[in-house]
């Protein structure tokens, strides 16, 4: 059984910074692609930045640099690097996993969940 574990969420002013972690259980993790995904209050779900199982990165536009996806295939973790938060960018963040290649910023292109990690981020 696929599980998603998040980690790292919290509370910052804006300009700040937060590191967020998702570690994998019970596949083979380096053959699956992964993404970051997040869901304001109100709001449609909403691709951030996705890295598929060759460490290729994409990124939403309105990341515009700030953000850095990463994943280490030795502890089955995957990172999300956010710098120069602002106050928009407030919201449930979830982990997502699909076997193989993607690199769709859409959410229905992936299977499995982690249960999210909040950030708020204050003006």
């Amino acid at each position: 059984q696929v599980r998603l574990l998040e980690s790292g969420g919290g509370s910052v002013q804006a300009g700040g910074s937060l590191r967020l972690s998702c570690t994998a259980s019970g596949y083979n993790y380096d053959t699956y692609s992964l993404g970051w995904f997040r869901q304001a209050p109100g709001q449609e779900r909403e691709g951030v930045a996705t890295i598929d199982h060759y460490g290729g990165a994409r990124y939403a536009e309105f990341v515009n640099g700030r953000f850095t996806i990463s994943r280490d295939n030795a502890v089955n973790t995957l990172y999300l690097q956010m710098n120069s938060l602002k106050p928009e960018d407030t919201a449930m963040y979830y982990c997502a996993a699909v076997r193989g290649w993607s690199n769709a910023l859409v959410p229905g292109n992936y299977h499995y969940w982690g249960q999210g990690t909040q950030v708020t981020v204050s003006s």
